[in-house]
């Protein structure tokens, strides 16, 4: 853990409690060792859609759709929401779980290799959220911000990697420190670490 379990604990200990479809998916996650970003950090993610007011969003790397549903929820029904994952079995399994949240009608499925998607897809967008296999980080941050619009959140799960970017022993653990090393250094984002769950980055465009 990278926070304290009691706090931790704590902290879902005040999330409200969340519908059935996404409590459904959660046990899932849990059984199938589904990797999900959770309901603390979702909150998170759709809070800074509210915020920001995005419309148009990319995620790289949807796996079942959780966090594809909390992005759709939050920038509401006028919004554009692409999820990409690698498998289809993964994308099936997110379309039904997508209808049943209500917000199939605002998300487009892709299944592929998620930057090759996000190359493929036209336009830019006012939010990528980045949470693709950690060893594909630095290509993420080489190919994804010249999408994003002036203002645009460029939003990133697992930045701290289980602790591991304090002392990177393997190819992942490295490619989760240099995304960090050059996104907090490049001239084009103001960027954050918030250290919840598995840290999470969020950066600006200027």
């Amino acid at each position: 853990m990278i926070t304290n379990l009691e706090i931790e604990r704590y902290i879902h200990e005040l999330l409200p409690a969340r519908d059935p479809v996404l409590e459904e998916m959660e046990a899932l996650a849990a059984k199938e060792k589904i990797p999900i970003i959770g309901p603390a950090v979702a909150r998170v993610l759709g809070q800074l859609v509210m915020i920001s007011g995005a419309r148009r969003i990319f995620e790289l790397g949807s796996a079942i759709g959780y966090s594809t549903i909390w992005l759709a929820r939050a920038a509401g029904p006028q919004a554009e929401v692409h999820y990409s994952d690698g498998s289809s079995a993964n994308a099936e399994r997110a379309r039904r779980f997508i209808e049943r949240a209500g917000v199939l009608d605002r998300v487009a499925i892709h299944v592929g290799d998620a930057l090759s998607v996000l190359a493929d897809t036209p336009g830019e967008f006012d939010l990528i959220f980045n949470d693709v296999d950690k060893d594909g980080y630095p290509d993420v941050l080489r190919q994804a911000p010249a999408r994003l619009r002036k203002g645009g959140l460029f939003i990133t799960d697992n930045t701290l990697w289980h602790a591991s970017v304090l002392q990177p022993a393997d190819a992942t653990s490295r490619a989760v420190a240099e995304f960090n090393r050059e996104l907090f250094a490049s001239q084009e984002f103001f960027t954050t670490l918030v250290p919840m769950r598995d840290g999470v980055s969020i950066a600006i465009k200027l």
